[in-house]
């Protein structure tokens, strides 16, 4: 039962019908950052078009792709130990919907701008950032946020290593050196270390006390490349499905979007995603359909993904069930916990095919100067409405924030809270009000 507890040891009534998980999932439907996420940048601009994924859109989804690949395993595994420790629907659910919250307005870009931001003051991590959120920042109990089961907290928990470890000063946030005329950023040089902010290490000893010491230092493992920032070796058993499902609707979804909106043509993903790369996927065809593509099975796969909405949504969905049916459960040595023992991957010839599309929507569309320059210009507004906040905060933080501010000791960490918790539209809004002649007027709500 210690995966059911609460850091505010809460318990539910006699007559609540729900389970734990149930809890946690009305939880987070019902909180503000869930809803926020409609106005956060997924990949591609907010206000372009209503069509495309936004966060919220793509955590729906993520949801319901890990939702299935639980019922797949379940299917897959009822005879096997590992049965008994896949995560109910409403678990694996709150996961997906949780995963992005603590993303700022402008995706990675924002994520970037507010790392630079911090880098006297302990950094900013998305990933840290929703663990953040969901431990102390929502407003659904005293002092612990959303106040979710502790299982559900270790599923969120997605890189067991702390900020100051994680980081390398080789690669501390800094100014780009060239420019002469205008301040910009580094950008590669501000990518924060995939971790959880030391703020919340309190916490995570909590997430982690049932653990055996040993279980619990081999969780902490870390793995160190020359000038680059330590990674996470283990993730837990419900952290990885979720992160499978994050990885399908990344690769699948977002390059959907962009083939829709006429951002990638045929050629450039013929030249980037050859009939090598989609040979397992081009198998699975030929077999389940067999009087349906011919002999060249790879154009008329490729020509189906670039036809009309309704051929290229048949395909589209055949990719994500060939996917989600092509995952396993794998056991990790050194483990005693089920939770950290068991692994959800993907096998060896569908994950080369995921691979292939994830870095082809990475190189064509994500790197692409069209997304680039927007990426640039929304660091450049978070960098400025930070800056602006924190060098007179009683001026210009809004007054519930600057109550939080005056509390936390003047603890920066609170106007990062504030900034990274904007949406989009909200940060611009922000921007416009501090830094346009003709925007703002004294009777907006700040």
């Amino acid at each position: 039962m210690h995966w059911m507890a609460r850091r505010s040891e809460w318990t539910q009534p006699g007559d609540d019908a729900r389970t734990a998980f149930d809890v946690d999932y009305a939880r987070i439907i019902h909180s503000g950052s869930f809803r926020r996420l409609q106005g956060k940048t997924q990949i591609l601009n907010l206000g372009d078009s209503d069509f495309y994924r936004n966060r919220l859109t793509h955590s729906l989804e993520v949801a319901q792709i890990a939702t299935s690949l639980v019922r797949q395993f379940r299917q897959d595994n009822r005879d096997q130990p590992v049965f008994d420790h896949l995560p109910e629907d409403s678990l694996i659910q709150v996961l997906g919907y949780t995963h992005d919250l603590g993303h700022p307005p402008f995706g990675h870009g924002g994520e970037v701008a507010l790392n630079y931001c911090m880098r006297d003051h302990g950094g900013f991590e998305g990933n840290g950032q929703t663990l953040r959120i969901l431990a102390r920042l929502e407003k659904m109990s005293g002092n612990e946020g959303a106040d979710l089961t502790r299982r559900a907290l270790l599923g969120i928990l997605k890189y067991p290593i702390p900020f100051s470890k994680a980081h390398n000063t080789v690669r501390a946030p800094r100014l780009l050196d060239g420019p002469s005329v205008v301040r910009l950023i580094d950008r590669d040089q501000s990518k924060p270390p995939k971790c959880y902010l030391n703020t919340e290490q309190d916490v995570v000893d909590w997430i982690l006390a049932p653990l055996s010491a040993k279980d619990r230092k081999t969780f902490y493992a870390l793995s160190t490349k020359k000038g680059q920032h330590s990674r996470a070796r283990h993730k837990s058993f419900d952290c990885s499905i979720m992160d499978l499902a994050d990885d399908i609707s990344y690769g699948v979804h977002d390059f959907e979007d962009a083939i829709a909106l006429g951002l990638i043509d045929q050629d450039a993903f013929k030249a980037a995603v050859d009939d090598v790369a989609c040979a397992s996927f081009l198998d699975f065809l030929k077999e389940k359909y067999p009087n349906q593509y011919g002999n060249n099975i790879y154009d008329k796969f490729v020509d189906q993904l670039f036809a009309d909405g309704n051929t290229r949504k048949h395909t589209i969905s055949r990719m994500v069930g060939f996917l989600i049916n092509n995952a396993q459960i794998v056991e990790k040595r050194g483990f005693v916990e089920p939770l950290l023992r068991y692994q959800a991957r993907m096998n060896a010839g569908p994950e080369k095919f995921l691979k292939a599309l994830k870095d082809f929507i990475f190189d064509s569309v994500i790197k692409s100067p069209n997304v680039q320059h927007l990426e640039f210009k929304g660091q450049t507004m978070v960098v400025s409405v930070f800056e602006t906040f924190a060098s007179e905060p009683k001026s210009f933080l809004p007054s519930d924030a600057y109550a939080l501010f005056e509390k936390s000791g003047e603890d920066m960490r609170v106007i990062c809270d504030h900034i990274a918790g904007m949406t989009d539209a909200f940060l611009m809004k922000t921007y416009d009000r501090l830094f346009s002649p003709r925007m703002g007027s004294v009777f907006d709500r700040l």
